[in-house]
This record gives C-alpha cells, sequence and structure tokens, in this order.
C-alpha cells in the first residue's frame, strides 16, 4: 500500500521528509504511523502529533492505503 507523508516545522529538516510536499512511501498492510516515521528516519521521541486524514491520531495507528500522514514536533518553549 502506498501513503503519503507531509513533516511539519523542524521535523522536515531531518530524515526523509519534506514539508513543501508530501513523500510517497510503500508499506505493508498492518503498518503504523510509527513504523512511517521509522522508515523516514525520524525518532519517535521528536513527534508531538499524528496527523492522519487531517484527523489527530496515535504512532499506533495503522495506516491504510492512500492515507495523508502529518508528523508534528513539540513546540520549543524558548
Amino acid at each position: 500500500m502506498k501513503v503519503e507523508l507531509e513533516c511539519i516545522a523542524k521535523l522536515a529538516q531531518s530524515g526523509d521528509c519534506r514539508f513543501t510536499e508530501t513523500t510517497s512511501y510503500k508499506l505493508a498492510e498492518g503498518q503504523t504511523a510509527a513504523d512511517l516515521a521509522g522508515l523516514a528516519m525520524l525518532s519517535l521521541q521528536d513527534i508531538e502529533t499524528v496527523i492522519v486524514n487531517n484527523t489527530i491520531a496515535s504512532a499506533d495507528t495503522v495506516l491504510s492505503d492512500g492515507d495523508r500522514v502529518e508528523l508534528v514536533p513539540a513546540l520549543d518553549p524558548g
């Protein structure tokens, strides 16, 4: 199955994830948003919010073909 990934703010600076456009990933059935983050070489510790198809989700959310995933980092307190 194919999903689209977009990273927000500082997450777009690391791994294989862009901000201005999505990156396509092929996943096996049953894989989660956490699996997708790993494929993009991103640490779950750096991710505050997972959004799947414009709905807040969790890293354990099982993804489906055609899903659009956005990963949002924690805001810097500074």
